[in-house]
């Protein structure tokens, strides 16, 4: 089971903040309040002390913030994982909605070595009008994902199976089959740690 280090680089709210590029990145997105800054800290193994912040009040981040991670396998996989602002809070304005894509329009557009994209989506309802719109976003930059189910423990689990077989069923694109994450399943977020150590890999080579 592989291990990560990190460090928490940069915080950007524009365009001028962001970093140089040095290594490749994974950016993690998601609707507004679906469990991200929870998977980051489990990915992260920061249990107790939290590094990405929990929070009940959907919008809450408004940053983009870019961890360096190294992971502690032979080949000493390094890149950074990139936390995007949620999307879809409904109660936002029309300016915060505008300001939100116009920032990840810069991030994307600029030139930077992003393998993949993380895309979680709430296990419970699967993807929502606002998911589909980053999806066919996402078709059109041509950019790989890999789906992250989250908040998995919050349906029965004679119910789970069912469920994750209806959303791969409906066409579900992804670059290996999602993982559902959620309460203490610490057995799926290691699991989740060494695909993504795999997608860095592979696109790595590709990219070369």
């Amino acid at each position: 089971m592989s291990r990560w280090k990190f460090e928490l680089t940069c915080t950007a709210f524009n365009k001028t903040q962001l970093p140089a590029p040095d290594v490749p990145e994974i950016a993690l997105v998601g609707r507004s309040n679906v469990g991200k800054s929870t998977l980051i800290n489990a990915l992260l193994n920061r249990t107790s002390k939290k590094i990405a912040h929990v929070s009940s009040t959907p919008g809450k981040t408004r940053s983009l913030n870019f961890y360096r991670v190294t992971a502690d396998s032979p080949d000493a996989c390094v890149f950074s994982l990139v936390d995007l602002p949620g999307y879809g809070y409904a109660a936002r304005s029309r300016d915060e909605r505008d300001s939100w894509w116009r920032l990840i329009d810069q991030y994307f557009e600029g030139d930077r070595p992003i393998l993949f994209v993380v895309h979680l989506i709430d296990f419970r309802h699967g993807p929502l009008a606002a998911d589909e719109e980053l999806i066919e976003w996402l078709d059109r930059l041509d950019m790989p994902r890999l789906v992250v189910f989250t908040k998995g423990d919050k349906l029965p689990k004679g119910k789970a199976k069912s469920t994750y077989g209806k959303y791969m069923k409906d066409g579900l694109v992804s670059l290996a089959p999602p993982s559902v994450t959620g309460g203490k399943n610490d057995a799926e977020v290691d699991r989740l740690r060494d695909v993504v150590e795999q997608a860095v890999r592979d696109l790595r080579v590709d990219m070369n």
